[in-house]
């Protein structure tokens, strides 16, 4: 694809400038003329390309934060009577991320050519995820794009807020960890063999501590470049299995059950589903097609395998409970709200309140975790040092005071 600039005259009679992605020359002109626009200017945009090609491929990759400001920024300006063309290009003008910035300037091409805003949407699916769009669409039939975009940007902001608690629980233990492990490494590779040498010579008893410390330092010491070389195949076997099929679904199902972190886990992912699908069923969308975008970007394999398995029962006739109730990681007072739901008619209400009752729960929990974390870790590095300690400083002592054997 190549990036052209082009200056051109509409149908009204005003002036439109900006740039345009296709394969081709006569592509890129032949897609302005059938806007109805009068071309004065197309040329290839080279510092466009040549940008792109210098950026650092990480700082191409748009975040959900990235997601979240452009979502609510369109909201904003749609909902002051900005025409969402122009909306698309202010918010591109000011994107210093190079592939979000082509994105919303060939949506913003998109809709200035007369195409719905969804339809734009969905050339970028790896961008938008399926529940968005169709959330768009909606609000384009029903005549309420901007507040469907405001509902948009508030769920995408608490979704945002609980993946950032969750992440910033996790910070502070696997900072500490991280370097107790590459401190101890040094340790045992660079410093204790010094140590042993010393006391090599020395004619005393050695605690056990300190024996297996040596065997353990001279293995890291002779053999460290193996060591880096199965950490660094662990770690690239890991990622390529955790994108199979089976990876995907063992590191799912280990994060629904693991000690600890399962029961939050297990709510995070109730949250996600009772607030998309309270969502989408408000936008209008069927139950049905509801439950299928909502298995897509609900993000387990698990709960994708539960949902699919509850759109074969609603098609068959039952209710959303049948299948629930066969799967023991959905929590039983979720299935039993919507059960309640489901008999008084009042499921989209009380989605919403399982949303808004478990996403309280995860507050809760990922408080007690950040503080229950905290003196684990100090217990885990205070037994780390400790026993490092005893085994270098003991024999030392004995050695300065003379009692060995």
């Amino acid at each position: 694809m190549t990036t052209f600039k082009y200056r051109a005259r509409m149908s009204d009679g005003r002036m439109s400038a900006g740039l345009i992605e296709t394969t081709s020359f006569e592509e890129a002109k032949q897609a302005l003329e059938e806007r109805n626009m009068e071309v004065l200017l197309l040329e290839e945009n080279k510092g466009f390309a040549a940008a792109e090609e210098r950026a650092i491929p990480f700082l191409n990759h748009i975040s959900a934060k990235d997601l979240v400001i452009v979502t609510r920024t369109i909201s904003t300006m749609v909902s002051a009577s900005v025409p969402l063309a122009d909306a698309l290009k202010n918010i591109s003008r000011q994107s210093d991320n190079i592939r979000l910035k082509r994105v919303l300037i060939d949506l913003a091409n998109e809709v200035e050519g007369g195409a719905r805003f969804s339809d734009a949407l969905e050339k970028h699916t790896d961008i938008f995820s399926g529940f968005f769009i169709n959330m768009v669409r909606s609000g384009e039939t029903t005549g309420q794009l901007g507040d469907v975009l405001e509902y948009l940007a508030d769920q995408q902001e608490k979704d945002y807020d609980l993946t950032s608690k969750i992440k910033g629980a996790m910070i502070y233990p696997a900072f500490i960890l991280g370097t107790m492990a590459v401190m101890s490494f040094i340790m045992m590779t660079f410093v204790v063999p010094k140590l042993v040498a010393v006391l090599s010579t020395a004619n005393i008893e050695l605690p056990w501590t300190t024996r297996t410390l040596i065997v353990v330092s001279g293995f890291m010491s002779s053999y460290w470049w193996l060591i880096l070389l199965m950490v660094i195949a662990i770690f690239i076997g890991y990622r390529v299995w955790s994108i199979t099929p089976a990876g995907k679904f063992s590191i799912d199902r280990f994060k629904i059950y693991v000690p600890g972190f399962g029961a939050m886990f297990r709510q995070v992912y109730a949250v996600r589903f009772a607030r998309s699908l309270s969502t989408l069923t408000k936008g209008g969308v069927d139950m049905v097609n509801a439950l299928e975008i909502v298995s897509s970007v609900i993000g387990n394999e698990l709960w994708k395998q539960a949902v699919h398995e509850t759109i074969r029962e609603v098609n068959d006739g039952n209710s959303i409970v049948t299948a629930f109730q066969r799967y023991k990681f959905i929590p039983t007072l979720m299935t039993q709200m919507m059960s309640v739901g489901e008999a008084t008619g009042r499921t989209q209400e009380i989605l919403a309140r399982i949303s808004s009752f478990y996403s309280r729960e995860i507050d809760n929990q990922v408080a007690n975790l950040t503080k229950l974390i905290e003196p684990i870790v100090l217990i885990i590095l205070g037994l780390g040092v400790g026993v490092l300690v005893s085994a270098i400083l003991l024999p030392l002592y004995s050695l300065s005071s003379g009692t060995g054997v």
